[in-house]
């Protein structure tokens, strides 16, 4: 059967397969190419141009051919797809919902698979349902690959590819030992047992001396050892006998390379002592820092130090410029102890910090601000849905007054289009309305919890936390000369500006015995209602954010330190 419509229409031959990975792809591109070049000289289809493109199309955006050729379309250098299959420009509902936008504004006149055309006048669902079918083919296969993954792991089998030292049994589908580097890797794994090596220096031995050299694969292996892969399988429990994945840890079916008495001994080496498991976030600040002479990222480094009276191993951290970012001169940013530097988050926690009084009277200010808020907030969304309701009404009744010719066409059209706009921007106010109050009342609360405890929690806490009360004071951090700068949260400014002058004379009221206790409620009275301002402001800062998943670390949850 001919196409419908093909007059003056120029196509974009497109070509694609799944993967990099020729032998699991069904039709191959030049297979595609060939069949699709027959069927536009049958057709008499006029190519402009054979595109071909070796991605997936599972995630948008990540196909750059696909993507110049959407714009050349726009642009008018064609204005129809030969390809082989639908599911051959799209498996994702955005790229889906570019194409069928594209075909039903005309600017896209034509598809033209191997067995099916489209044209702007079909019937859009039959469009979406094919589009959504190659998508839902995509989840299908990802639910059924982690099931399948889960289901090995319970059974004893990391998923995935085996670490240096094994290899997988592609025939059985396991993991085994690798004949050539199983016993090299387990004298690795002896050196650094005996506390005398860095991990440079014996990854150093492993090259130069034994010739070491990765398993090579297809696509990757066949190479000396970094100091990062060596890093990497120091600390990696599956030589133990067990694995990590998907976040848990589970017993192995594989051969244990070393004990896990052994691998313990060599996580204190590494300066992770007691801490068997490999763990995320040692460095609690990196990937937050930048530098301030080159904009590269601050990065961590722990050096080692034995104490040969007593064995002992201490560790010695300090944060320093990556210099990833070339410049014309070096960086000469001076690195930072972790010690001095968590000394700095300390200096600028004690800006923030509460007295207990000040936090019960924020907790106290906000619970009776959340009722007044509700009812102004229900206020305004009924004034919003009576104002809708009339709107509506207005425009029912200018569309029985065009049924009766009262009006024309076009003072119809101009009158409609301002009510529908403002009923439009009526809907969204009240929907953006829909309760965060209480959300942002609550985040106000943890706010000030916040600035009551953050400086003690910080103290004790361990590095995850650390981490999290870090992130919460600011943004935009630069070290620069061994001095932390960034920019304050804005929940936490009001505190940082009108706090002190308060508590200083909460602090002058409660020291002064000569005046009664009339007048010091009076004056307390008038420190509660400064205090309530500034609990304002807060309030406000968090709610102009907009955000209810604004961060804030709950420190209510957490012990408070003594």
């Amino acid at each position: 059967m001919y196409p419908k419509s093909t007059a003056n229409s120029k196509f974009f031959l497109y070509a694609r397969k799944s993967s990099e990975n020729e032998d699991r792809q069904v039709q191959s591109i030049d297979d595609q190419i060939r069949h699709l070049t027959e069927l536009a000289k049958s057709y008499n289809l006029e190519i402009v141009e054979i595109l071909t493109e070796s991605k997936s199309a599972k995630k948008p955006y990540s196909r750059p051919v696909f993507t110049e050729m959407l714009k050349r379309i726009e642009k008018g250098n064609a204005n129809g797809i030969l390809c082989w299959q639908i599911n051959r420009l799209s498996r994702n509902p955005i790229d889906s919902g570019n194409i069928s936008w594209m075909l039903q504004q005309g600017v896209l006149k034509c598809i033209q698979t191997i067995e099916k055309q489209y044209l702007p006048d079909d019937n859009v669902l039959l469009f979406s349902v094919e589009s959504g079918m190659a998508n839902q083919y995509i989840i299908d296969l990802r639910k059924n690959c982690r099931r399948g993954m889960e289901s090995k792991a319970n059974k004893g089998w990391m998923p995935g590819c085996a670490t240096i030292g094994y290899r997988n049994d592609k025939a059985e589908h396991i993991i085994i030992p690798d004949e050539e580097r199983f016993d090299l890797v387990r004298q690795m794994w002896d050196l650094m047992l005996t506390g005398n090596y860095s991990v440079a220096k014996v990854r150093r031995i492993a090259n130069e001396k034994w010739g070491f050299k990765t398993l090579k694969r297809k696509r990757m292996g066949g190479d000396e050892l970094s100091n990062s892969v060596v890093y990497k399988f120091f600390r990696n429990v599956f030589y133990t006998g067990m694995f990590e994945w998907a976040g848990k840890l589970y017993p192995g079916n594989h051969k244990p390379m070393i004990t896990m008495d052994e691998f313990n001994k060599v996580q204190a080496l590494l300066g992770r002592k007691n801490n068997p498991r490999p763990k995320q976030h040692n460095a609690p600040y990196t990937g937050q820092i930048k530098c301030s002479t080159c904009g590269s990222m601050i990065t961590s480094t722990t050096k080692l130090k034995t104490i040969k009276a007593t064995g002992d191993v201490r560790t010695h951290s300090y944060y320093h410029c990556t210099r990833k970012k070339k410049l014309p001169v070096v960086c000469i940013n001076p690195p930072i102890k972790e010690f001095d530097l968590e000394r700095e988050i300390e200096l600028e926690l004690e800006k923030y910090t509460i007295a207990p009084e000040f936090l019960e009277w924020a907790l106290q200010i906000l619970e009776n601000e959340k009722e007044q808020v509700k009812l102004d907030e229900t206020s305004i969304k009924t004034m919003s849905q009576q104002s809708l309701a009339e709107t509506q009404k207005e425009h029912q009744s200018l569309t029985q007054m065009r049924y009766r010719d009262l009006i024309d066409d076009e003072i119809y059209m101009q009158e409609s289009k301002k009510l529908k706009d403002k009923m439009a921007s009526l809907k969204f106010a009240i929907e953006s309305n829909e309760d965060h109050t209480e959300t942002f009342i609550e985040l106000s609360e943890k706010a000030f919890t916040f600035a009551c405890y953050s400086r003690k929690q910080f103290v004790n806490a361990v590095a995850e936390q650390k981490r999290d009360i870090f992130s919460a004071i600011g943004s935009n951090f630069i070290l620069s000369d061994k001095k932390l700068l960034f920019t304050s949260s804005v929940w936490l400014v009001p505190i940082i500006e009108d706090y002190s002058e308060i508590y200083e004379d909460y602090k002058r009221l409660e020291l002064d015995e000569t005046i009664d206790n009339s007048t010091r409620n009076e004056e307390l009275d008038a420190l509660f209602l400064r205090w309530s301002a500034i609990v304002k402001k807060v309030r406000i800062a968090i709610k102009n954010k907009g955000d209810p998943n604004l961060f804030i670390p709950d420190l209510s949850k957490l012990p408070n330190p003594p």
